[in-house]
């Protein structure tokens, strides 16, 4: 996959001090990686790059939210996201990106594209179970809601505590009787 140039930060001809940079994220950002999960995007991204005398420091933060679609009915809603990382730049002999916080460039080099980087904070910045806002609130009217209502097992919950076997309700005595 060929590198986006505005992802790029050429650092050879920066003092050795904080540098910021900001960068704007929407949907073609996604569409470039072909990441279909996001129907919006609007999420901005500020690096601070620290230049020392022999290494570079990147510290990203991410703010913003994505449009998805919830787990359970299926309907769009605004995930507001946020996320923080920091990379350390090395430079080496070789090109080696194996350890998570350090990425080793060569010697030569006098760019870093960060693209990669961006794409990966705000993909683990979004929750593994997405949940529409309402329907933890129980303001969402949804026909999907409706129907896992309708199709839950009732008085499932009843049953079994009725059920229990009495020699239990001993045993739970002695953990109550310190």
């Amino acid at each position: 996959m060929k590198p986006l140039k505005e992802y790029t930060i050429p650092f050879v001809g920066l003092k050795v001090a904080i540098h910021d940079f900001e960068f704007k994220i929407d949907q073609t950002f996604f569409d470039y990686f072909e990441y279909e999960d996001f129907n919006a995007v609007k999420v901005a991204v500020n690096v601070a790059l620290t230049k020392k005398e022999t290494l570079l420091e990147l510290h990203f933060k991410i703010n913003g939210h994505v449009t998805i679609n919830c787990d359970l009915t299926n309907e769009p809603y605004n995930q507001g996201i946020e996320n923080e990382f920091d990379l350390v730049v090395k430079f080496g002999q070789e090109y080696n990106d194996e350890n998570i916080d350090i990425l080793i460039i060569p010697h030569g080099e006098y760019e870093i594209n960060i693209q990669q980087y961006i794409y990966e904070l705000i993909i683990l910045a979004v929750p593994i179970k997405r949940i529409h806002p309402g329907v933890e609130d129980g303001t969402l009217d949804s026909e999907i809601l409706e129907k896992l209502e309708e199709l839950s097992p009732k008085g499932e919950k009843e049953k079994t505590n009725e059920e229990i076997d009495p020699r239990w309700n001993t045993l739970k005595k002695l953990l109550t009787d310190k």
